[in-house]
Formats: structure tokens, sequence, C-alpha cells
């Protein structure tokens, strides 16, 4: 196969993409990209002599019926800057390569997120692990604030005082606090980057691991941009329903009320009115 070279993705190498208040993402490397997927579909040599329209029917196909190993010939290296608890939502995606920086061996950079004001909400009611769009006062959320700041600051002050007496760094940093910025280098084949697209993409995911996955998703869309399209068309923007959600609709359209209670409610009246709202929008 042809070295793959894409003008797009080699004028965004090593550009920092300011992520949150204090994190980037840096495309360090990619190996292939649209035609690397279409020449391992079709086990050829060089670009051969199928036109674009043709690569990009056969990558729609590819990914609508999830044949998924040509996207793993499609791999891209980034270097990440993010919130120590970010990360630990981030790494649970283990089909990756990833180099992290070692607070055994570095001292940690005195550098901590704050959430913007504006983001601070209460808890959900009906997600254990979600927020609560009901705006919260200001005076609380500039409370919040300040707590968060004062417990970074003599989080890190301990830990200062800790380096300087020499003790080992590895004990030291055990009280530094999840909002710490962390790096690491992030290698991931283009099927299983996909798979976290579409995972933390999701409105129910952290808002903060949220504003990560756009920024990958827009360099994505750069190295491989029909196989990107594809993805929003048959998976990003798509609404799967389960079996049970498929019960509910069927008695939904004989005019029948559906038996779905709880989480099981609240996911399937929610696919209802994104499949509603997506039709207000055509």
């Amino acid at each position: 196969m042809a070295h793959v070279v894409v003008p797009e993705a080699e004028a965004l190498l090593d550009k920092e993409i300011k992520v949150l208040d204090r994190g980037f993402i840096r495309l360090v490397d990619y190996m292939g990209g649209d035609s690397r997927i279409v020449q391992s579909a079709r086990v050829s040599y060089g670009k051969g002599t199928k036109s674009v329209r043709e690569d990009e029917a056969l990558i729609d196909y590819l990914i609508s019926h999830q044949h998924t190993s040509p996207l793993e010939q499609v791999v891209l290296t980034f270097h990440c800057k993010m919130p120590i608890f970010v990360a630990r939502q981030w790494i649970r995606h283990r089909a990756a390569r990833v180099n992290e920086i070692s607070g055994r061996y570095s001292v940690m950079e005195d550098e901590f997120y704050t959430p913007d004001e504006s983001t601070i909400q209460y808890q959900s009611k009906d997600n254990r692990q979600g927020r609560n769009p009901e705006e919260v006062p200001a005076d609380l959320r500039q409370k919040v604030l300040r707590m968060l700041t004062i417990g970074q600051q003599l989080a890190y002050a301990d830990y200062q005082t800790l380096i300087e007496a020499d003790i080992a760094r590895e004990l030291a940093r055990i009280n530094l606090p999840l909002s710490l910025y962390t790096q690491w280098y992030w290698q991931i084949d283009l099927h299983n980057l996909l798979h976290f697209l579409q995972l933390r993409m999701d409105e129910h995911a952290q808002w903060e691991i949220r504003q990560y996955a756009n920024v990958l998703a827009d360099v994505t869309r750069t190295v491989a941009p029909l196989a990107f399209q594809a993805f929003e068309t048959h998976i990003l923007n798509a609404v799967r329903f389960s079996g049970r959600e498929i019960q509910a609709l069927a008695a939904n359209l004989q005019g029948h009320a559906h038996d779905l209670k709880g989480i099981h409610r609240v996911e399937y009246e929610a696919k209802l009115k994104k499949i509603a709202s997506e039709s207000k929008t055509e």
C-alpha cells in the first residue's frame, strides 16, 4: 500500500488546541486516512481506479454494516493534557496505547482545573452521574469556586513543602486532588476512536470530557472525513432501540401507553425527543 498523506491533517500536526481552562489536544502523528480504509477493504495496492464517490459508498457501507476491521488500519496519536478526573474516565477505553506523565519521577506543576461558573450545577434528580440543568444561584456558584480554589492551593502548598523536605515524590503527590492536570500520549485506531466519540460526545457524558471529545472529533474529521461523515450518519446521530423499547414503541403506535418505568422510561423518552427534534430541523 502507498503511504497515505492527508494535506489537511499535515497542516494540523503539532498544533495545540485549547480545551477547558488549561488543557489541550495536539495531533502528534497519524497513519492512514480514508484511502487507507478502502485500500484495506479491497486488499489492493495504491489508489487503484475507484472514484471518490465509490470510496465514499464503500466506507459508508462498512460503517453502516459494522465491518470495522478496515478502520483499524488508521491510527492517530495525540498529546493530551486534562484534569485527572477526566483522565480516569478516559482511561476506561482500554483499546489504546497510553504513556502518562509520572508523579513518581516528575514534580507536578501547579495547574488545576477550575470550572467555569456557568457549568456549576446541582445533582440530577434522575441520573446518579449527571447534572441538573436547573440554575444555581450566583452566590452559591461563587462559594463553590472559592472552596475549590482554596482546597487546590492548600493541597499544592503541602505538596511543595514535602518536595522541599526531600520526601519521596511518590509519597508527596498522594494528597493532590483530582482537579490536578496530567498529560499523556494516547494512540488509538480509528475504529476504537469512533467508539470513544460515540460514548463521550453523548449528552450523558460528563461535560468536561465532552469538550475533549468534541476536539478529538474535529481532528478525526480532518484525518478521515468520509469515515467521520458515515459515523455521524449511522452511529452518532442515529437512535438505537432495545427490545423492551421496541415493545413500548409498538404500544405507542397502537395508541396504548407503554409500561417502561424509572431510568428505562427516561432513556426511551429521550430517544423519542431526539427523533422529534431531528424531524423539526429537516
